[in-house]
């Protein structure tokens, strides 16, 4: 049977089971969406109104599923549109496939109608770029690119589709489904020795993050956790791959680290860092570990060679999958049981933040949904001031899952749920979203309503851009620039777009209004009035100007 390229490459992703592309259309990749026609209901174009938010639903849906979100794009102005959504992928180590229409090979090479390099352009973003220039081997690229996608440290792939190789016919089968690799396991000498130095610590801790954790593996790392009484920390926006209810979880390590946590990793003698990258948000700008040779002693896992010593120089590295290794692990003891306890009166400590100077009191709001949302919601945000009230005072069980991107993209949050929407429609989905955040990507409003992927998104209304506005408030006080917005009406938006909205004056006002936008068939937009003073849990806009101005005048 004769196919032609975009029907090798459609059949090829059925096979490997893909049941959702999110995209926007484009005439490059054509054959592509002509093969579509045919997979409704099995493989389902999701048309969304930007490439960017496009992008950003294929890296979310990578990250809450761990199976490649499929993007599809057409060239230039398509995938550069697109490029946020694949950094963001990189760096949240989430498996994601961009497919990109390219001028025909005929043309390559003299600047063409909207023509890139894609391996140029993408090959410092992106796991892998390629390009497939004969048709003949869309499947060979495709299984390679899955399997890139998938594992070691997992990431992204960016593959050019060139419009006549998609158009032109092959005898080709398309892959017959996806190749089952096993995470490389640990030698039991290593295990051993890995035991051994925890077995002779003081003050050792357990960091972890990555998203390549399967429901066994989560379970064995708590087990062991717990019976060796060890305290864990989450790597910047990993927090909900443990149970945070455990007396073992002790907070995260990320933005707005809390002292505890700062404390609890420059004083460790030994840290544990299962599938971590050693970002600098989890380093508070790799201050906390001595670069290159740290004064603690690292055991560093993880399934990609490459990470291990990348910055720091362990003590002890194991090139293992993070399930393996921790499935491989037995119970320590050691004189810690103080210095645990100790970290997790820090961590309840933190979830208590202080009334704040604003109409909505996101401290109360947040209590509020620790009590009624369901015990398997799924959070999203994309990057402001306002994410810490998500990321720092709400507990994640062992159900609940944050969509939050590690790249501190603004404009994540929404798309980020509509793709949670579309994978569970049943289940809760809560976007939050500064007033500068959700405008990055608001027309995907219009995506989830298209599709019935409704959340509910609590728009965090201040009027700036208030973590620039923090930081020039701290290094320039007083000296306004840049950061004041003048928003549109949100309610009247989010109704144009077929979604329940009410504008929430008050904190008295919160509970109602959340209760009717849960029980809402067409999701909602809450609009919080916050004051631009509530800043941040703990000091006000006024605080932080005072404060700078005061250092500055003892220099």
């Amino acid at each position: 049977m004769h196919r032609n390229g975009g029907q090798l490459l459609v059949e090829s992703l059925v096979a490997l089971g893909v049941t959702k592309a999110f995209g926007v259309p484009g005439e490059s990749y054509l054959a592509v969406l002509d093969a579509l026609h045919d997979t409704k209901g099995a493989l389902d174009f999701i048309n969304c109104r930007n490439e960017g938010g496009a992008a950003f639903m294929a890296a979310a849906w990578g990250k809450l599923t761990g199976q490649p979100g499929i993007c599809m794009v057409t060239r230039g102005p398509g995938v550069t549109n697109a490029s946020i959504g694949i950094h963001t992928a990189m760096q949240d180590s989430a498996p994601m496939i961009t497919f990109v229409g390219q001028v025909g090979t005929d043309m390559m090479g003299r600047e063409a109608f909207q023509e890139i390099d894609y391996a140029a352009v993408f090959g410092t973003m992106a796991k892998w770029a390629v390009e497939i220039d004969d048709v003949n081997r869309i499947p060979e690229i495709l299984s390679r690119a899955w399997i890139t996608a998938t594992t070691g440290r997992p990431g992204p792939v960016v593959i050019a589709l060139p419009e006549d190789m998609l158009t032109s016919l092959t005898g080709m089968a398309p892959l017959n489904g996806p190749v089952r690799i096993h995470e490389p396991s640990p030698s039991a000498a290593a295990v051993d020795e890995a035991l051994a130095l925890l077995a002779n610590a003081s003050r050792p801790v357990v960091l972890f993050g990555g998203i390549n954790w399967t429901g066994e593996g989560r379970a064995a790392l708590q087990r062991f956790a717990e019976a060796s009484d060890l305290p864990v920390v989450a790597a910047f926006r990993y927090q909900d791959q443990f149970d945070n209810h455990s007396a073992q979880y002790v907070g995260e390590a990320g933005v707005g680290m809390p002292p505890h946590v700062r404390a609890l990793i420059s004083d460790a003698d030994v840290i544990l860092a299962v599938n971590v990258r050693f970002g600098e948000m989890t380093t508070d700008g790799y201050t906390l570990l001595q670069v290159p040779t740290p004064q603690q002693k690292i055991i560093h896992v993880h399934g990609s060679d490459r990470e291990i010593g990348k910055i720091y120089r362990p003590t002890l590295g194991l090139h293992a999958g993070p399930n393996a290794f921790v499935q491989a692990l037995r119970p320590v003891q050691g004189p810690w049981a103080d210095w645990r306890a100790a970290a997790r009166a820090g961590y309840e400590g933190s979830l208590k933040a202080p009334p704040q100077p604003s109409p909505v009191d996101m401290a109360r709001a947040t209590e509020h949904l620790r009590e009624v949302l369901a015990q398997d919601v799924v959070l999203t945000n994309g990057a402001g001031n306002f994410t810490v009230w998500p990321n720092k005072f709400f507990p994640f069980g062992p159900d609940a899952r944050l969509l939050a991107p590690q790249s501190g993209a603004m404009g994540y949050g929404l798309p980020a749920a509509v793709a949670a929407k579309i994978a569970d429609p049943a289940r809760q989905v809560i976007c939050f979203a500064g007033d500068g955040d959700f405008q990055m990507n608001c027309q995907e409003l219009a995506t989830a309503a298209q599709y019935g992927a409704q959340p509910v998104i609590l728009l965090l209304n201040n009027g700036i851009y208030g973590t620039i506005r923090a930081h020039q408030e701290r290094h320039y006080p007083g000296r306004v620039s840049g950061t004041d917005m003048i928003n549109p009406d949100f309610v009247m938006l989010a109704q144009a777009y077929g979604f329940h909205a009410e504008k929430v004056e008050t904190t008295a006002d919160f509970p109602a209004a959340l209760a009717r936008a849960l029980a809402s068939k067409t999701g909602a937009v809450l609009d919080l009035n916050i004051s631009p003073e509530a800043l941040t849990p703990r000091q006000t806009l006024s605080q932080m100007r005072a404060a700078a101005l005061a250092q500055k005048a003892t220099q």
